[in-house]
């Protein structure tokens, strides 16, 4: 089933690898926002089925996004999977109050990437 993705990271090389692997692999719709303030507008406009979200960011950072996602009454329902370079223990204690759908480390594996976001999304149904 092809699936709509949001990928926010303020990166353009890190968000074009991971389309690149999407749109090959799964056949997927992949968006782009490279800050937290245009992932929020996209996110409410475009109801993706999953958002993957970067950490550190300029502005506003991953975790302030996260939290302005899941206050919005129109985006607060869709999955959003963090990635991090950090540890991801220590993502998970930072984000234990907050609905994350999954924490996925960086450098990713843009191959693999469609089918470990299908899998957090069968998991989280």
């Amino acid at each position: 089933m092809s699936k709509c993705i949001l990928i926010v990271d303020d990166e353009e090389d890190v968000r074009a690898v991971i389309q690149l692997g999407l749109e090959m692999q799964a056949g997927w719709q992949v968006l782009n926002a490279n800050s937290g303030a245009e992932a929020i507008k996209t996110a409410a406009s475009q109801q993706p089925d999953v958002i993957l979200l970067d950490l550190m960011m300029p502005d506003m950072d991953g975790r302030t996004t996260l939290q302005k996602l899941k206050n919005d009454p129109k985006t607060e329902q869709i999955p959003v999977i963090v990635m991090t370079a950090k540890s991801k223990s220590a993502v998970e204690e930072s984000f234990g109050n907050l609905d994350v759908a999954a924490i996925f480390t960086k450098p990713l594996r843009p191959l693999n990437l469609a089918q470990e976001i299908s899998e957090v999304l069968i998991d989280n149904l």
